[in-house]
């Protein structure tokens, strides 16, 4: 057996995933999103500009509004129902591969839909409460 000095146990030292996207400090005591500190937007910054920023890196570009959209068959299983949607959305909005579409078209199909996701996921945590009628815009504009 070799006697390396080099040796740590564990995975201390070792860089698992570069991004450009979030980063903790080095005393691990704050996290920011492409350079944004993320606790001063707790509570002050509506999660769609959130999503500008991680998406756009730009705190006023926000996340479109969902399309209407009538989800089939919802179980109240939010992650078994968001994963279904997508799939049929895919289908539905005729999605290009991530290879094969521009850029552009890439951004444009990411907003839709991650906005269609939320309401997904909204609505099938309402069948999961044993509610099934609509919630009113006004209630969802209100956050």
């Amino acid at each position: 057996m070799s006697n390396n000095s080099d040796f740590r146990p564990g995975l201390e030292g070792v860089v698992a995933v570069e991004t450009e996207i979030m980063e903790p400090d080095r005393d691990g005591g704050m996290l920011r999103y492409r350079g944004v500190d993320v606790e001063p937007l707790i509570g002050k910054v509506p999660y769609e500009n959130v999503w500008g920023l991680l998406v756009d890196d730009d705190l006023h570009s926000t996340m479109p509004d969902p399309e209407p959209y009538e989800p089939v068959g919802l179980t109240g299983n939010a992650p078994a129902d968001l994963q279904a949607e997508t799939a049929r959305l895919g289908g539905e909005w005729n999605l290009g591969k991530l290879n094969e579409i521009s850029v552009e078209q890439a951004r444009e199909d990411l907003g839709r839909l991650s906005a269609q996701m939320m309401s997904i996921v909204a609505r099938s945590a309402r069948v999961a409460d044993g509610k099934t009628d609509a919630v009113p815009d006004e209630v969802v504009a209100k956050g």
